[in-house]
């Protein structure tokens, strides 16, 4: 029973960087088992767009798990991307960038932690999941934030836990350090296509 919930707190503390918590069973991976999608060691994102200059755009495709971004009419990079899983699927259509905020917390999704401190739902929703004795709801970080809607999808950095395949709660993860340069190289109104 102690090993069950200290590997359960464990998972919950590997899961807490991200505003996309939930991953389905077939995406949990056993300890030494081998990591499925794109050649091992293969780049999740290349990125050369820092010195590009002219007006910025995204494309995000949905079947690809892929981003690319273009400058000047050029493509400057490219990204695996984590959109959401079946139920909470990220929304097709045309989008642009309205807010940008370098260190944002979810107010939707996160853990549950009790009065202790520990992690007693690694998938909690804010007002639905119940709280603890004393516990309260903690916000999963969703580092350079970039919204595209007013109910709560954007692009952020956050775990590719398998590139090509979906895994978040709608939300466009992005690989931490591509998070970070394209929140540099987009300013707010960057047209972003999301194409099914």
């Amino acid at each position: 029973m102690k090993a069950s919930f200290l590997s359960r707190s464990l998972a919950a503390a590997l899961l807490l960087p991200s505003c996309s918590l939930f991953h389905p069973p077939e995406t949990v991976l056993k300890a030494g088992a081998p990591v499925p999608g794109p050649v091992k060691d293969a780049p999740l994102f290349e990125w050369n767009g820092s010195e590009a200059t002219g007006p910025a755009r995204v494309t995000i495709d949905l079947g690809e798990q892929k981003a690319r971004i273009y400058k000047g009419g050029q493509q400057v990079g490219w990204t695996y991307v984590a959109t959401g899983v079946d139920g909470r699927r990220t929304p097709s259509g045309n989008f642009s960038i309205t807010e940008k905020i370098v260190d944002k917390r979810s107010n939707l999704w996160g853990v549950m932690v009790d009065a202790e401190g520990d992690t007693v739902n690694s998938n909690a929703r804010n007002g639905v999941s119940p709280v603890p004795e004393g516990g309260h709801f903690v916000g999963a970080r969703m580092p350079h934030w970039m919204r595209l809607t007013g109910g709560g999808i954007g692009m952020h950095g956050g775990p590719i836990p398998r590139p090509g395949h979906t895994a978040s709660h709608g939300c466009i993860r992005l690989p931490y350090a591509m998070a970070t340069h394209m929140y540099e190289a987009l300013p707010t109104g960057t047209p972003v296509s999301i194409v099914d």
